[in-house]
């Protein structure tokens, strides 16, 4: 397993722990992510997958251990300024798009700069040219220009998928954290959002951290894998690492979750569901 613990990374977790009760969601972690590198985490349900990226982007808080993004760390105890300022670095997928309905596409995706501008003009969506040509010009690059003025509610869900990636690109993150991208999708559409996903960080130099059911996407799309079992990661290498074996000691599956149905692993700990409809907006602030 691969020693990733260099301080000088994009980002460093150290040693972080987060409870949920006597349950231990995420137990001791350890790894770092440097620029342009793209991670993915595998794992069964429940393993704290989602647990270590709603700590990252202070979704939820954690009980110990330590977080920094650039040589910053990310406390509990942040004020507002710090928080919107940390926030403002880390783009947010959500596996359910988390999208405002009503909207159009190219409102949803300037909401990505909300942490811009006043309150007071995002409560009222008020936005200078430069942002609406921005969503405009990321719209055209993932192909979805056609669709700038239609209701988000209307479109399907790869549009969707596509318009959440388009709202987490108009922050011009340093990191993208991207929870079940393709979780709700069907595998040819599952396919164009990951290659979409990958081709624009790579395009624009923001690194990637995926939580993945889909163990042949990990390997296909990663540079590196993370697997995790029991709120530990127990493994931490490249995906030609990743045998069958390896994959074994992660699922205790023998091998078979290679090829697993997505429907079969996507249901998240009930505790943690309602943060993320709480803080849909929270990606852009």
């Amino acid at each position: 397993m691969m020693n990733h613990t260099n301080n000088d990374s994009l980002l460093v977790v150290k040693n972080l722990v987060k409870h949920y009760g006597p349950t231990k969601a995420v137990d001791d972690v350890s790894f770092c992510i440097e620029n342009k590198e793209i991670v993915t985490i595998i794992g069964r349900s429940g393993a704290g997958k989602s647990t270590i990226m709603r700590c990252i982007n202070r979704l939820v808080t954690n009980d110990g251990g330590t977080i920094l993004l650039d040589g910053v760390e990310i406390t509990n105890d942040m004020n507002k300024k710090a928080l919107l300022m940390a926030r403002s670095k880390i783009g947010f997928i959500f596996q359910h798009f988390n999208l405002v309905s009503r909207l159009t596409v190219l409102q949803n995706v300037m909401h990505g700069r909300l942490g811009q501008i006043s309150t007071l003009d995002g409560i009222m969506g008020r936005y200078p040219e430069e942002a609406k040509e921005k969503a405009y010009e990321i719209l055209c690059g993932i192909g979805m220009e056609d669709q700038t003025y239609k209701r988000a509610g209307d479109l399907s869900g790869g549009q969707k998928q596509r318009v959440a990636i388009a709202r987490a690109l108009m922050q011009e993150p340093h990191l993208l954290l991207c929870d079940e991208p393709i979780a709700s999708l069907d595998p040819v559409t599952s396919r164009t959002i990951m290659e979409l996903i990958v081709d624009q960080a790579k395009q624009r130099g923001i690194a990637c951290l995926i939580n993945l059911h889909q163990v042949d996407a990990a390997k296909e799309y990663s540079t590196r894998i993370l697997g995790m079992r029991a709120g530990k990661i127990v493994f931490d290498d490249s995906p030609e690492q990743l045998t069958a074996e390896r994959i074994d000691d992660i699922y205790g599956t023998g091998g078979t979750a290679l090829n697993a149905p997505a429907q079969m692993v996507t249901i998240h700990p009930s505790i943690v569901e309602p943060l993320m409809e709480k803080e849909v907006l929270s990606v852009g602030q």
